[in-house]
């Protein structure tokens, strides 16, 4: 009868993770297209758009489900998601995007974007160091990122680069709208079971929040990365996976961290965060600088991406042991 009892919280759990990530997937989605269609019909410029509208959309679930761990007393969720998430972006996404196709990289990416991100992720250490993230803390990181979209906004129109956006601007005012309020609704709802569902899955299991972040939570919340950089990949347009990681790392700093930390200052409980994980954060971040260069110049081929998954593959079994 016991066993029975676990294995319908078993479902139970597994249940209420499945649906919040599906509704937090379809929340971005709605969120995404509505909030860029409505942004064209007011004709904002395309690469404040990208630089803006895009990046938070893609990082709202990250966002939510930070917020709601923080809100609900499980700081360590809200942290482990944005460190686990930084590295499943570069260990898990970008390792198995260029493990199936390579991808050549432009020197914007190690001359402009690289740099923020390793930025972004120091600083992240800094402020991690005292155990807690504070009100004003945050308020930095959301200068940062104000700053961070100013210049790249600037750079962007240097180059004379533009950006491409599937979304079109020919759906109805209110068909748009009726979306945003849609995706704000999923993934709210889906922030609700999908922070549950995890932190009983910490409970039946015995193991931290800070392990169920960085696993189940951080890949989770990574799948529309992950989607988006093999539909890129399957589309012929490789040049966009890796910006689109190193950009959603920048955000889920200075953004998600910014923001849930004015919510509600994060403190931290495991140690192992601050000692262990964040360490491993900046070596993926650092690493993809050196792969760039190394073995062929502007490549990032199947060998690299071998050597960045059996990186992040060693680092999931090592924190189960």
């Amino acid at each position: 009868m016991l066993s029975l009892q676990i294995l319908n919280m078993d479902l139970n759990t597994f249940t209420l993770l499945l649906s919040g990530l599906i509704l937090l997937i379809l929340g971005g989605n709605f969120l995404l297209k509505s909030a860029v269609s409505i942004s064209l019909k007011f004709n904002i410029p395309k690469i404040l758009i990208g630089m803006t509208v895009v990046s938070f959309a893609t990082s709202a679930p990250e966002l939510i489900v930070s917020i709601k761990s923080a809100l609900i007393g499980s700081p360590d969720l809200a942290i482990s998601n944005v460190v686990g998430s930084n590295i499943a972006n570069i260990g898990l996404v970008l390792g198995l995007t260029i493990l199936l196709s390579p991808i050549k990289t432009t020197k914007d990416i190690y001359k402009v974007d690289w740099p923020i991100m390793m930025f972004a992720s120091i600083l992240f250490l800094i402020f991690l160091n005292d155990g807690m993230i504070k009100a004003y803390e945050g308020v930095i990181l959301i200068f940062l990122l104000i700053g961070s979209i100013a210049f790249l906004i600037k750079y962007q129109k240097q180059t004379k680069e533009d950006i491409d956006l599937e979304v079109v601007s020919d759906e109805s005012m209110s068909k748009s709208i009726l979306f945003l309020i849609l995706g704000g609704f999923f993934l709210y709802l889906g922030s609700e079971w999908f922070v549950s569902g995890a932190i009983d899955l910490a409970n039946i299991f015995g193991v931290s929040e800070r392990i169920i972040g960085i696993t189940v939570v951080s890949i989770g919340t990574s799948i529309p990365e992950l989607a988006t950089s093999l539909v890129a990949l399957f589309k012929k347009e490789k040049g966009v996976s890796l910006g689109n990681l190193i950009g959603s790392n920048i955000f889920n700093v200075f953004a998600v961290l910014g923001i849930t930390s004015i919510v509600s200052p994060l403190i931290l409980e495991d140690l192992n965060i601050l000692n262990y994980d964040i360490y491993v954060m900046l070596f993926f971040a650092a690493i993809v600088f050196p792969l760039i260069f190394f073995p062929k110049k502007h490549i990032l081929g199947r060998l690299e991406g071998l050597i960045i998954l059996s990186c992040y593959f060693f680092y999931i079994i090592n924190i189960f042991s």
